[in-house]
């Protein structure tokens, strides 16, 4: 193949921001995009964690790392601010962060409920109506919103976290249709049963459980979600938007 007609990476010259994109999903989707030409920034709670993953992307030519709550809006400025400043544009939101309180409505706490709906629901919302903001001005951007298989059927323990996910759903439909003619899409991804460190740790009852809803009949990988992340950050998936995409090996389809 000459070099005229080599394919451009998918991401050349675009700048992407991750929250949660310290491990797991988060991790592997900035790695995706790194690989496929995009500068990233990862935003996380743990700084720490954070910074030794943009070393392992490459360091400071094409990762940084941001300490970020998204719950709280200004944090949320300052890490769009580092892909705006630091690298010039903010083309690619991938909104990431969430944490588990897992507990049956009986024995939940209030805290617990309301810091699960804090950080995914408002936590999504924040950036994505800052990354919209910026995005509007040129016309042009991707939002992808890290749902959950959670959010549409909902699950046992899980009253705060499936109620997040399902309002993730609903707020990148409104979303995507307030930004479609300011060039802006937003979508959303539902993961199923990907295989972590904290899915690992599950009981192999529990596993097992799971195992058996799956018509693919195993887990997920990071890779698969980060994939499916990556399509609806390009063009490829040009003319798509306020759509949910479902990575879960067809379980509960």
């Amino acid at each position: 193949m000459s070099p005229s007609t080599t394919p451009q990476p998918l991401l050349e010259g675009r700048t992407a921001v991750v929250t949660g994109g310290a491990q797991g999903i988060g991790f592997e989707i900035a790695r995706s995009f790194v690989e496929a030409g995009a500068r990233v920034v990862l935003g996380d709670l743990n700084i720490d964690a954070a910074q030794a993953a943009a070393e392992k992307l490459g360091g400071a030519g094409v990762a940084r790392a941001v300490k970020c709550n998204v719950v709280d809006g200004a944090d949320v400025d300052t890490l769009l601010a580092e892909a705006v400043d630091g690298f010039g544009s903010l083309d690619v939101l991938v909104n990431n962060a969430g944490i588990t309180r897992d507990a049956t409505m009986r024995t939940m706490t209030e805290e617990d409920f309301d810091l699960v709906i804090s950080v995914h629901l408002k936590g999504t919302w924040n950036g994505t109506r800052k990354a919209a903001a910026i995005m509007r001005e040129q016309k042009s951007g991707a939002i992808v919103n890290i749902s959950s298989l959670s959010g549409k059927v909902g699950m046992v323990g899980q009253t705060n976290y499936s109620a997040a996910k399902a309002g993730i759903v609903g707020m990148t439909k409104a979303a995507a249709k307030e930004m479609a003619h300011h060039g802006v899409r937003v979508n959303a991804i539902q993961p199923g049963l990907i295989r972590s460190a904290m899915t690992e740790a599950m009981p192999q009852k529990a596993w097992d459980q799971k195992m058996a809803e799956i018509p693919m009949r195993r887990a997920g990988e990071v890779g698969e979600v980060a994939s499916v992340a990556l399509f609806l950050a390009s063009d490829m998936s040009s003319y798509m938007t306020g759509t949910v995409l479902e990575v879960t090996g067809g379980r509960f389809m």
